[in-house]
């Protein structure tokens, strides 16, 4: 994707806007547009911020080619082609880190600059945030749910190709520790991992054919998927094939949590007891929970993290809140906005443990106290990247987070957010 115009990954309207404004006069009137979340999704106690290294980067390449300027040409006049072909997002930006915990109404990104320039990037930040925020968001519930066990990112094949890389990026920042997706691999150095589906066991004439296939191609080392057939007959060939030293066993369908007792004791019995216990096959968070007392070594989980486990969008919106220096704020019933550009700051306990998240109006700031921390950092000055950081440090950062929390927060049901956001007003 390096070097390839985004400038046509946004909305119709928003360069009629530009154009609008540009006829008019105010295309250079300086602005303040915000990005937050009125609600988290239904049964949520918490957001966590994905996408933001993506968004900065893609805004790099939020340039207008000849190529982009001729698609544009039948539909927009001249002297707003003519203002396209020189556009190069210059304003700053603020927000969030990656890996932060969100509520609602937290001021997640902030974008200055004119009108004409802030608003062109609306489609292209929401539709990175709201999506990898989604999928971080169900990802961090699924590890906490998994409590130390090993997660394995296998949703490529149920969404699409692009979205695959992109959630195979937010697992592993919430904390999966491996993706099947070769793309992700490439374009974020995480670790890949994967081994065979059944197709690969019914190609041969025989199981065993089939395991001993694998593992002279790449080792005991393996995790063979013994449910083809029948699961203790694969259990046996398998450990028939490998020895005790086979590295694992998948399970991908039935009541797995039943069938990893099973398994485990069987293993067992014939010796293989370091071998370890793969479940996959619809999991999500609640599932996996589930399985917590169950003799499961890892998890592999697919369709429920691409989609957000329920909910595939974080709901955030990207609104005008200051002109010119001037509040500015939208009405309107259930969509309401807050005024005046924002920052917010996050109050903790001596012991660490968060109990509020105070935003307030930039120039109006609150007296912090010992354990506060500030919640805005520098993400573009001048239209170009602060230095952010690296995908590992986002990691640990969520990690930090979600240790932070009330016990209540972590919980999978419903619930109030796991602390109160306070707006303070001027």
């Amino acid at each position: 994707m390096t070097g390839t115009s985004t400038a046509l990954l946004t909305d119709h309207y928003e360069l009629t806007m530009v154009a609008a404004a540009l006829r008019d006069g105010t295309a250079e009137r300086r602005c303040v547009f915000e990005t937050f979340a009125r609600r988290l999704p239904n049964g949520r106690r918490y957001g966590v911020v994905g996408g933001t290294a993506r968004v900065i980067e893609a805004i790099g390449r939020f340039t207008f080619g000849d190529d982009e300027l001729a698609r544009l040409s039948d539909v927009l006049d001249p002297a707003t082609i003519e203002w396209l072909a020189g556009y190069r997002f210059t304003g700053d930006i603020d927000g969030y880190a990656e890996g932060e915990l969100y509520f609602p109404g937290s001021p997640l990104f902030t974008v200055r600059g004119t009108f004409a320039e802030a608003v062109v990037l609306e489609t292209l930040v929401l539709s990175i945030l709201n999506h990898d925020s989604a999928i971080v968001s169900a990802g961090a519930r699924m590890v906490s749910a998994a409590n130390g066990r090993p997660m394995i990112e296998m949703g490529g094949r149920r969404t699409h190709e692009e979205a695959a890389v992109a959630s195979a990026r937010a697992a592993y920042l919430a904390g999966f520790a491996t993706t099947s997706n070769l793309e992700a691999g490439r374009r974020y150095g995480i670790p890949t991992a994967g081994t065979s589906a059944h197709a690969f066991t019914l190609l041969h004439d025989s199981e065993h054919a089939a395991f001993r296939a694998q593992v002279d191609a790449v080792g005991t080392d393996t995790t063979l998927l013994v449910d083809t057939y029948d699961i203790t007959a694969g259990i046996e060939t398998a450990i028939e094939v490998a020895g005790t030293s086979l590295g694992a066993i998948r399970i991908d369908s039935g009541d797995v949590g039943v069938l990893a007792r099973q398994a485990r004791a069987q293993l067992d019995s014939m010796g293989a007891r370091n071998t370890r216990i793969v479940v996959s096959g619809d999991l999500d968070e609640y599932a996996i929970a589930a399985l917590r007392a169950e003799p499961v070594d890892a998890y592999g989980v697919g369709t429920s993290l691409v989609t957000g486990s329920g909910s595939p969008t974080a709901g955030m919106v990207y609104k005008l809140v200051e002109v010119d220096g001037r509040p500015v704020a939208k009405r309107s019933s259930h969509k309401e906005s807050r005024a005046g550009r924002k920052a917010a700051l996050r109050r903790h306990k001596p012991t660490g443990t968060a109990l509020e998240e105070v935003v307030y109006v930039v120039g109006a700031p609150v007296e912090e106290g010992p354990h506060d921390r500030q919640l805005h950092a520098p993400l573009m000055r001048g239209g170009e990247p602060v230095d952010l950081p690296t995908l590992d440090d986002s990691r640990q950062r969520l990690r930090e987070g979600l240790v932070s929390l009330p016990w209540e927060g972590l919980k999978l049901s419903q619930g109030e957010p796991a602390i109160p956001t306070i707006n303070v007003e001027k």
